[in-house]
Protein backbone atom coordinates (compact mmCIF):
# COMPACT_ATOMS: atom_id res chain seq x y z
CA UNK A 1 0.00 0.00 0.00
CA UNK A 2 1.09 3.65 -0.86
CA UNK A 3 1.28 5.74 2.21
CA UNK A 4 2.50 8.98 0.72
CA UNK A 5 1.16 11.00 -1.11
CA UNK A 6 1.75 14.12 -3.11
CA UNK A 7 -0.08 17.64 -2.00
CA UNK A 8 -1.26 18.31 -5.37
CA UNK A 9 -2.72 14.24 -5.87
CA UNK A 10 -6.04 15.84 -5.82
CA UNK A 11 -7.38 12.61 -3.88
CA UNK A 12 -10.52 12.55 -1.50
CA UNK A 13 -10.11 14.64 1.48
CA UNK A 14 -11.24 11.61 3.74
CA UNK A 15 -7.93 10.38 2.29
CA UNK A 16 -5.32 13.51 2.54
CA UNK A 17 -7.40 15.24 4.93
CA UNK A 18 -9.00 18.96 5.03
CA UNK A 19 -5.75 20.48 5.35
CA UNK A 20 -3.86 18.95 2.46
CA UNK A 21 -7.00 19.11 0.48
CA UNK A 22 -6.99 22.44 0.75
CA UNK A 23 -3.28 23.04 0.61
CA UNK A 24 -3.82 20.74 -3.24
CA UNK A 25 -6.44 23.72 -3.76
CA UNK A 26 -4.23 26.64 -3.42
CA UNK A 27 -1.62 24.97 -5.59
CA UNK A 28 -4.24 24.61 -8.42
CA UNK A 29 -5.50 28.29 -8.28
CA UNK A 30 -1.59 29.75 -8.18
CA UNK A 31 -0.99 30.53 -4.71
CA UNK A 32 2.58 29.92 -3.09
CA UNK A 33 2.38 26.75 -0.97
CA UNK A 34 5.61 25.49 0.99
CA UNK A 35 7.14 22.16 -0.71
CA UNK A 36 5.35 19.26 1.39
CA UNK A 37 4.04 16.08 0.84
CA UNK A 38 0.98 13.74 2.86
CA UNK A 39 0.56 10.78 4.74
CA UNK A 40 -2.55 9.42 4.68
CA UNK A 41 -5.53 8.88 7.21
CA UNK A 42 -5.48 5.16 6.78
CA UNK A 43 -1.93 5.14 7.65
CA UNK A 44 -3.42 6.35 11.15
CA UNK A 45 -5.80 3.97 11.32
CA UNK A 46 -3.02 1.17 10.63
CA UNK A 47 -1.33 3.12 13.60
CA UNK A 48 -4.07 3.24 15.93
CA UNK A 49 -5.37 -0.45 15.36
CA UNK A 50 -1.54 -2.18 15.31
CA UNK A 51 0.25 0.19 17.80
CA UNK A 52 2.93 1.09 15.73
CA UNK A 53 3.90 2.96 11.77
CA UNK A 54 2.68 0.49 9.25
CA UNK A 55 5.25 -1.32 7.27
CA UNK A 56 7.00 0.45 4.18
CA UNK A 57 6.03 4.48 5.34
CA UNK A 58 9.66 4.43 6.62
CA UNK A 59 11.01 4.32 3.05
CA UNK A 60 8.23 6.09 1.86
CA UNK A 61 8.68 9.49 4.08
CA UNK A 62 12.94 9.58 3.75
CA UNK A 63 12.04 9.53 0.14
CA UNK A 64 10.03 12.26 0.16
CA UNK A 65 11.98 14.23 2.46
CA UNK A 66 14.53 13.88 0.43
CA UNK A 67 12.67 15.68 -2.22
CA UNK A 68 11.94 18.44 -0.31
CA UNK A 69 15.76 19.86 -0.24
CA UNK A 70 14.69 21.62 3.22
CA UNK A 71 16.54 21.59 6.28
CA UNK A 72 13.76 21.82 8.84
CA UNK A 73 10.15 21.14 8.39
CA UNK A 74 6.58 21.29 10.27
CA UNK A 75 4.42 18.25 11.10
CA UNK A 76 0.62 18.98 11.26
CA UNK A 77 -2.10 16.79 12.16
CA UNK A 78 -4.91 17.52 9.21
CA UNK A 79 -8.29 14.96 9.48
CA UNK A 80 -10.74 15.06 7.38
CA UNK A 81 -13.14 17.12 9.43
CA UNK A 82 -11.53 20.53 11.08
CA UNK A 83 -10.48 19.95 15.13
CA UNK A 84 -9.01 22.87 15.91
CA UNK A 85 -5.97 22.53 18.42
CA UNK A 86 -7.18 19.32 19.21
CA UNK A 87 -3.66 17.15 17.72
CA UNK A 88 -0.46 17.81 17.99
CA UNK A 89 1.66 20.14 15.70
CA UNK A 90 5.39 20.07 15.41
CA UNK A 91 7.47 22.77 14.03
CA UNK A 92 11.18 23.22 12.86
CA UNK A 93 11.85 19.53 13.48
CA UNK A 94 15.79 18.82 11.65
CA UNK A 95 14.66 16.83 8.64
CA UNK A 96 17.39 14.76 7.90
CA UNK A 97 17.52 12.09 9.80
CA UNK A 98 14.36 10.75 9.22
CA UNK A 99 14.22 8.67 12.41
CA UNK A 100 13.19 12.12 14.46
CA UNK A 101 10.79 13.21 12.03
CA UNK A 102 8.76 9.46 12.12
CA UNK A 103 8.76 10.37 15.93
CA UNK A 104 6.78 13.41 15.22
CA UNK A 105 4.61 11.59 13.05
CA UNK A 106 3.42 8.97 15.44
CA UNK A 107 3.11 11.56 18.01
CA UNK A 108 0.21 12.83 15.70
CA UNK A 109 -1.20 9.89 15.30
CA UNK A 110 -1.02 9.14 18.58
CA UNK A 111 -3.37 12.59 19.58
CA UNK A 112 -5.86 11.27 18.07
CA UNK A 113 -7.11 9.80 20.91
CA UNK A 114 -6.17 12.24 23.69
CA UNK A 115 -9.04 13.39 25.69
CA UNK A 116 -9.34 16.77 24.53
CA UNK A 117 -9.20 15.11 21.11
CA UNK A 118 -12.32 12.63 22.06
CA UNK A 119 -14.04 15.09 23.89
CA UNK A 120 -14.17 17.45 20.87
CA UNK A 121 -15.44 14.63 18.74
CA UNK A 122 -17.89 13.56 20.86
CA UNK A 123 -19.15 17.15 21.14
CA UNK A 124 -19.42 17.52 17.38
CA UNK A 125 -20.46 14.26 16.50
CA UNK A 126 -17.25 13.51 14.54
CA UNK A 127 -16.71 9.51 14.09
CA UNK A 128 -13.84 7.93 16.27
CA UNK A 129 -12.68 5.73 13.84
CA UNK A 130 -11.75 8.61 11.00
CA UNK A 131 -7.88 8.91 11.78
CA UNK A 132 -6.02 11.94 10.23
CA UNK A 133 -3.76 12.90 8.19
CA UNK A 134 -0.51 14.16 8.62
CA UNK A 135 1.14 17.12 6.20
CA UNK A 136 5.11 17.80 6.49
CA UNK A 137 5.95 20.79 4.70
CA UNK A 138 9.22 22.78 4.26
CA UNK A 139 9.53 25.22 7.33
CA UNK A 140 8.57 29.36 6.45
CA UNK A 141 9.60 31.51 8.49
CA UNK A 142 7.49 34.38 10.21
CA UNK A 143 10.20 35.44 12.40
CA UNK A 144 13.60 35.69 10.38
CA UNK A 145 13.75 39.07 9.81
CA UNK A 146 12.22 42.45 9.92
CA UNK A 147 10.48 41.72 6.99
CA UNK A 148 8.92 38.43 7.95
CA UNK A 149 5.42 38.07 9.75
CA UNK A 150 2.78 35.51 10.22
CA UNK A 151 -0.87 35.80 10.20
CA UNK A 152 -4.90 34.71 10.02
CA UNK A 153 -7.53 36.40 7.30
CA UNK A 154 -10.50 35.97 6.51
CA UNK A 155 -11.65 36.84 3.09
CA UNK A 156 -15.21 39.06 5.23
CA UNK A 157 -15.59 39.61 8.64
CA UNK A 158 -17.02 36.55 10.54
CA UNK A 159 -18.83 38.64 12.68
CA UNK A 160 -20.60 40.89 10.77
CA UNK A 161 -20.56 39.34 6.79
CA UNK A 162 -19.15 42.74 6.32
CA UNK A 163 -16.83 42.31 2.75
CA UNK A 164 -13.92 43.77 4.36
CA UNK A 165 -10.94 41.49 4.76
CA UNK A 166 -10.69 40.58 8.76
CA UNK A 167 -8.15 38.61 10.47
CA UNK A 168 -4.74 39.12 12.45
CA UNK A 169 -1.26 40.08 11.90
CA UNK A 170 1.30 39.65 14.09
CA UNK A 171 4.89 41.21 12.49
CA UNK A 172 8.49 39.01 13.19
CA UNK A 173 6.64 35.86 14.61
CA UNK A 174 5.87 32.41 13.63
CA UNK A 175 1.67 31.39 13.18
CA UNK A 176 1.59 29.21 16.35
CA UNK A 177 1.53 32.46 18.59
CA UNK A 178 -1.43 34.16 16.17
CA UNK A 179 -3.36 30.63 17.00
CA UNK A 180 -2.84 30.22 20.73
CA UNK A 181 -3.63 34.06 21.11
CA UNK A 182 -1.42 34.59 23.90
CA UNK A 183 0.56 37.54 22.39
CA UNK A 184 -1.56 40.89 21.54
CA UNK A 185 -2.40 40.34 17.96
CA UNK A 186 -2.58 43.56 15.59
CA UNK A 187 -5.64 44.18 13.18
CA UNK A 188 -4.92 42.40 9.58
CA UNK A 189 -5.01 45.66 8.11
CA UNK A 190 -2.27 46.84 9.35
CA UNK A 191 -0.02 44.69 6.99
CA UNK A 192 -1.52 47.02 4.11
CA UNK A 193 1.33 49.75 5.20
CA UNK A 194 3.71 47.92 6.75
CA UNK A 195 4.36 45.73 4.05
CA UNK A 196 2.29 46.89 1.01
CA UNK A 197 3.72 43.86 -1.92
CA UNK A 198 2.11 41.59 0.90
CA UNK A 199 -0.91 42.62 1.62
CA UNK A 200 -1.23 42.83 -2.30
CA UNK A 201 -0.74 39.28 -2.73
CA UNK A 202 -3.24 38.53 0.00
CA UNK A 203 -6.28 40.21 -1.34
CA UNK A 204 -5.49 38.69 -4.50
CA UNK A 205 -5.38 35.44 -3.12
CA UNK A 206 -8.91 36.37 -1.18
CA UNK A 207 -10.30 36.90 -4.60
CA UNK A 208 -9.17 33.58 -5.83
CA UNK A 209 -10.48 31.50 -3.17
CA UNK A 210 -13.80 33.01 -2.77
CA UNK A 211 -13.88 32.80 -6.23
CA UNK A 212 -13.60 28.76 -5.90
CA UNK A 213 -15.10 27.94 -2.85
CA UNK A 214 -17.96 30.29 -3.60
CA UNK A 215 -17.98 31.30 -0.31
CA UNK A 216 -15.88 33.60 2.56
CA UNK A 217 -13.25 31.73 3.10
CA UNK A 218 -10.27 31.37 6.37
CA UNK A 219 -6.47 31.25 5.35
CA UNK A 220 -3.40 31.02 7.34
CA UNK A 221 -0.40 32.48 6.08
CA UNK A 222 3.15 33.47 6.88
CA UNK A 223 5.77 35.85 4.63
CA UNK A 224 9.49 35.55 5.13
CA UNK A 225 12.04 38.15 3.63
CA UNK A 226 8.60 39.91 2.39
CA UNK A 227 8.15 36.44 0.20
CA UNK A 228 4.23 35.12 0.92
CA UNK A 229 3.42 32.08 1.48
CA UNK A 230 -0.38 30.08 2.68
CA UNK A 231 -0.71 27.22 5.04
CA UNK A 232 -4.05 26.25 4.90
CA UNK A 233 -7.91 27.29 3.28
CA UNK A 234 -11.05 26.48 4.24
CA UNK A 235 -14.62 27.96 3.82
CA UNK A 236 -15.40 30.54 6.64
CA UNK A 237 -17.95 28.55 8.40
CA UNK A 238 -20.09 31.72 9.35
CA UNK A 239 -23.23 31.43 11.81
CA UNK A 240 -25.69 34.15 12.98
CA UNK A 241 -25.94 37.43 11.28
CA UNK A 242 -22.67 36.87 9.42
CA UNK A 243 -24.42 33.96 7.80
CA UNK A 244 -27.24 36.10 6.72
CA UNK A 245 -25.08 39.04 5.70
CA UNK A 246 -22.74 36.49 3.43
CA UNK A 247 -25.53 34.59 2.25
CA UNK A 248 -27.88 37.48 0.80
CA UNK A 249 -24.10 38.96 -0.78
CA UNK A 250 -23.43 36.27 -2.52
CA UNK A 251 -26.40 36.03 -4.41
CA UNK A 252 -26.78 39.58 -4.69
CA UNK A 253 -22.88 39.12 -6.56
CA UNK A 254 -24.09 36.05 -8.71
CA UNK A 255 -21.94 33.85 -6.73
CA UNK A 256 -24.92 31.39 -5.57
CA UNK A 257 -28.68 31.06 -6.59
CA UNK A 258 -31.22 32.29 -4.37
CA UNK A 259 -32.27 28.93 -3.32
CA UNK A 260 -28.81 27.97 -2.55
CA UNK A 261 -28.67 31.34 -0.01
CA UNK A 262 -31.68 30.45 1.97
CA UNK A 263 -30.65 26.46 2.29
CA UNK A 264 -27.34 27.75 3.80
CA UNK A 265 -29.26 30.01 6.44
CA UNK A 266 -29.37 27.43 9.06
CA UNK A 267 -32.80 28.01 11.95
CA UNK A 268 -29.67 28.48 14.59
CA UNK A 269 -28.42 31.67 12.46
CA UNK A 270 -31.07 33.46 12.94
CA UNK A 271 -31.43 32.89 16.80
CA UNK A 272 -27.75 34.30 16.91
CA UNK A 273 -28.94 37.42 15.88
CA UNK A 274 -29.86 38.95 19.76
CA UNK A 275 -27.79 41.89 20.70
CA UNK A 276 -27.85 43.79 24.01
CA UNK A 277 -29.94 46.94 23.97
CA UNK A 278 -30.47 49.61 25.84
CA UNK A 279 -28.52 51.03 29.09
CA UNK A 280 -25.81 48.68 30.24
CA UNK A 281 -22.92 48.51 32.92
CA UNK A 282 -20.33 47.40 30.38
CA UNK A 283 -16.94 46.68 32.22
CA UNK A 284 -14.90 45.68 29.08
CA UNK A 285 -15.09 46.09 25.47
CA UNK A 286 -13.07 43.46 23.34
CA UNK A 287 -13.37 41.81 19.49
CA UNK A 288 -17.01 40.13 18.73
CA UNK A 289 -15.89 36.41 18.00
CA UNK A 290 -19.21 34.87 17.78
CA UNK A 291 -22.83 36.19 17.19
CA UNK A 292 -25.07 36.09 19.55
CA UNK A 293 -25.60 37.19 23.66
CA UNK A 294 -25.26 34.95 26.28
CA UNK A 295 -25.98 35.32 30.22
CA UNK A 296 -24.17 33.28 32.82
CA UNK A 297 -22.23 33.05 36.39
CA UNK A 298 -18.65 33.92 35.90
CA UNK A 299 -16.57 31.00 35.76
CA UNK A 300 -12.21 31.45 35.65
CA UNK A 301 -11.48 28.05 34.76
CA UNK A 302 -12.45 25.43 32.63
CA UNK A 303 -13.02 23.11 35.94
CA UNK A 304 -15.36 25.74 37.61
CA UNK A 305 -17.35 26.20 34.33
CA UNK A 306 -18.26 22.27 34.38
CA UNK A 307 -18.85 22.16 38.14
CA UNK A 308 -20.87 25.33 38.24
CA UNK A 309 -23.01 24.64 34.71
CA UNK A 310 -25.06 22.01 36.54
CA UNK A 311 -26.73 24.76 38.42
CA UNK A 312 -27.28 27.10 35.21
CA UNK A 313 -25.81 28.73 32.63
CA UNK A 314 -22.04 30.01 32.65
CA UNK A 315 -19.73 32.48 31.24
CA UNK A 316 -15.89 31.25 30.69
CA UNK A 317 -13.97 33.96 31.82
CA UNK A 318 -9.92 33.21 30.75
CA UNK A 319 -6.42 35.31 29.78
CA UNK A 320 -6.14 33.03 26.59
CA UNK A 321 -8.14 29.61 25.94
CA UNK A 322 -6.03 26.17 24.97
CA UNK A 323 -7.38 23.03 23.84
CA UNK A 324 -7.63 22.17 28.06
CA UNK A 325 -9.76 24.53 28.56
CA UNK A 326 -12.23 22.85 25.61
CA UNK A 327 -14.64 21.10 28.62
CA UNK A 328 -15.28 24.10 30.31
CA UNK A 329 -16.06 25.76 26.60
CA UNK A 330 -18.47 23.02 26.06
CA UNK A 331 -20.15 23.15 29.26
CA UNK A 332 -20.49 27.43 28.87
CA UNK A 333 -23.08 29.67 27.67
CA UNK A 334 -20.35 32.09 26.38
CA UNK A 335 -16.71 32.72 26.51
CA UNK A 336 -14.49 35.73 27.14
CA UNK A 337 -10.75 36.12 26.87
CA UNK A 338 -8.57 38.84 28.22
CA UNK A 339 -6.00 38.10 24.65
CA UNK A 340 -6.47 36.77 21.44
CA UNK A 341 -8.07 37.98 17.94
CA UNK A 342 -10.70 36.97 15.58
CA UNK A 343 -8.45 33.48 14.81
CA UNK A 344 -7.19 32.57 18.21
CA UNK A 345 -8.04 29.41 19.48
CA UNK A 346 -11.31 30.28 21.56
CA UNK A 347 -12.81 32.38 18.19
CA UNK A 348 -11.90 29.53 16.14
CA UNK A 349 -13.84 27.23 18.66
CA UNK A 350 -16.26 29.16 19.58
CA UNK A 351 -17.78 29.03 16.50
CA UNK A 352 -17.07 25.95 15.92
CA UNK A 353 -19.45 24.93 19.19
CA UNK A 354 -21.65 28.04 17.96
CA UNK A 355 -20.68 29.76 21.48
CA UNK A 356 -21.26 33.13 21.90
CA UNK A 357 -17.81 35.05 22.34
CA UNK A 358 -15.61 38.14 23.22
CA UNK A 359 -11.97 37.91 22.56
CA UNK A 360 -8.82 40.45 23.19
CA UNK A 361 -11.16 42.23 26.14
CA UNK A 362 -8.57 45.05 26.87
CA UNK A 363 -7.85 45.79 30.17
CA UNK A 364 -9.45 42.77 31.31
CA UNK A 365 -7.24 40.87 34.02
CA UNK A 366 -8.05 36.46 35.16
CA UNK A 367 -7.32 35.39 38.23
CA UNK A 368 -8.24 32.26 39.76
CA UNK A 369 -11.40 32.90 41.50
CA UNK A 370 -12.38 36.53 39.95
CA UNK A 371 -11.61 39.09 36.92
CA UNK A 372 -10.66 42.52 37.55
CA UNK A 373 -12.15 44.95 34.29
CA UNK A 374 -12.84 48.83 34.20
CA UNK A 375 -10.96 48.72 37.60
CA UNK A 376 -14.02 46.69 39.04
CA UNK A 377 -13.23 43.33 40.97
CA UNK A 378 -15.83 40.88 39.71
CA UNK A 379 -15.80 37.37 41.97
CA UNK A 380 -16.73 34.20 40.36
CA UNK A 381 -20.58 33.67 40.28
CA UNK A 382 -20.88 36.89 39.48
CA UNK A 383 -23.97 37.20 36.46
CA UNK A 384 -22.64 39.16 33.39
CA UNK A 385 -23.84 38.79 29.76
CA UNK A 386 -21.52 38.97 27.33
CA UNK A 387 -22.83 40.37 23.43
CA UNK A 388 -20.69 38.14 20.65
CA UNK A 389 -21.22 40.75 17.78
CA UNK A 390 -20.13 44.30 19.59
CA UNK A 391 -17.59 42.68 21.92
CA UNK A 392 -19.39 44.24 24.99
CA UNK A 393 -19.18 42.21 28.59
CA UNK A 394 -22.08 43.99 30.84
CA UNK A 395 -22.51 42.79 34.50
CA UNK A 396 -25.89 41.85 35.45
CA UNK A 397 -28.84 41.10 32.48
CA UNK A 398 -29.29 43.93 30.34
CA UNK A 399 -32.30 44.37 27.44
CA UNK A 400 -32.09 42.17 24.63
CA UNK A 401 -33.24 42.91 21.06
CA UNK A 402 -33.47 40.11 18.69
CA UNK A 403 -35.19 42.83 16.00
CA UNK A 404 -34.06 41.93 12.75
CA UNK A 405 -34.41 45.11 10.93
CA UNK A 406 -31.74 44.68 8.39
CA UNK A 407 -31.78 44.91 4.48
CA UNK A 408 -30.08 41.31 4.33
CA UNK A 409 -32.79 39.64 6.16
CA UNK A 410 -35.73 41.64 4.39
CA UNK A 411 -33.61 39.99 0.80
CA UNK A 412 -34.23 36.69 2.35
CA UNK A 413 -37.58 37.19 3.45
CA UNK A 414 -38.19 38.03 -0.21
CA UNK A 415 -37.23 34.86 -1.86
CA UNK A 416 -38.30 32.85 0.69
CA UNK A 417 -41.97 34.09 0.16
CA UNK A 418 -41.22 33.80 -3.54
CA UNK A 419 -40.22 29.89 -3.08
CA UNK A 420 -42.24 28.82 0.18
CA UNK A 421 -45.33 27.83 -2.77
CA UNK A 422 -43.31 25.71 -4.72
CA UNK A 423 -43.84 22.24 -5.67
CA UNK A 424 -43.11 19.68 -2.92
CA UNK A 425 -40.79 17.77 -5.56
CA UNK A 426 -38.39 20.60 -6.24
CA UNK A 427 -34.86 19.85 -4.85
CA UNK A 428 -34.46 21.32 -1.20
CA UNK A 429 -38.08 22.75 -1.11
CA UNK A 430 -38.50 21.16 2.97
CA UNK A 431 -35.79 23.03 3.78
CA UNK A 432 -36.69 25.64 1.74
CA UNK A 433 -39.94 25.78 3.75
CA UNK A 434 -38.07 25.91 6.79
CA UNK A 435 -35.90 28.37 6.34
CA UNK A 436 -39.27 30.43 5.35
CA UNK A 437 -41.30 29.60 8.43
CA UNK A 438 -37.93 30.90 10.63
CA UNK A 439 -37.47 33.88 8.63
CA UNK A 440 -41.32 35.05 9.34
CA UNK A 441 -40.98 34.72 13.20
Amino acid sequence: MRWVRSLSSGEPVEVIGGKAHGLGTLRRLGLAVPAGFVIGADACRAYLRDGRLPGGLAGEVSAAVAGLAAREVSVRSGASVSMPGMMTTVLGLPADPVEPLLDAVAEVFASWHTPRARTYRELNGIPHDLGTAVTIQAMVYGDRDPRSGTGAAFTRDPTTGAAVPFGDVLFGRRGDAVVSGREPALPLGDLAGREPRVWAGLTRAMTRVESHYRDACYLEFTYESGDLWFLQVRPGRFTGAAAVVVAADLADEGVIGRDEALLRVAPEDLRRVARIAGPADVVARGLGACPGVATGRVATSAEAAVRMAAAGPVVLVRPETSPLDLRGMAAAAGIVTARGGPASHAAVVARAMGRPAVVGAAGLVVSAGSVRAGGRAIPEGALVTIDGTSGDVALGEPAVTTELADAHVHRLLGWADEVSGGASDRPGAERLRAAHAVLRQ
